[in-house]
């Protein structure tokens, strides 16, 4: 089994592609394979979020080319920028992941949301496209709602909504 451990420099030539999903490219630890069909383990820094385009190093040197494979969304698009943001709103008040885009942003597809955002005055369509929602305000990658320190929702918690840290 190929076996990936870090990053490879951005300019480097890849030889191999990994195509995942969004939940699959926010996993430090996975067994996959390649798009030849070989077997790959990634074990990568906690709270690795991988993008399309970045690029592996495995462990006998090969560079992989990371892909963001097409997934089942829902894009929601107007020309007015105060209904997106308004949307993104909502959304993110939901802790959905968004993927923001001119004039249209882009969530996992499901029906209350593609409602909730209709009502809002947008027009839904479902599409089958590469998924990178924005990585947050606070690090690379979706958090839990507990805000822990480890984050990843098992530690202590350090901050809630309302700016008050424990004491």
């Amino acid at each position: 089994m190929l076996v990936i451990e870090k990053f490879a420099d951005a300019k480097s030539v890849a030889t191999e592609k990994l195509e995942l999903g969004f939940d699959a490219r926010c996993k430090s630890r996975l067994r996959t394979k390649l798009a030849s069909g070989e077997d790959c383990g990634l074990f990568l820094e906690r709270g690795t979020v991988l993008r399309g385009g970045d690029k592996l190093l495995a462990n006998d040197g090969r560079v992989v080319e990371v892909v963001a494979a097409p997934e089942s969304l829902m894009e929601a698009l107007s020309g007015d920028p105060l209904l997106i943001a308004k949307a993104a709103y909502h959304l993110g008040n939901r802790h959905v992941a968004v993927h923001l885009l001119p004039g249209r942003l882009r969530f996992v597809a499901d029906h209350v949301l593609g409602e909730m955002v209709r009502g809002l005055g947008l027009k839904v369509a479902a599409v089958e496209s590469p998924f990178e929602p924005e990585s947050g305000a606070y690090g690379a990658h979706p958090h839990p709602h507990g805000h822990s320190a480890d984050g990843e929702g098992r530690g202590p918690r350090i901050h809630d909504h309302f700016g008050s840290a424990p004491r």
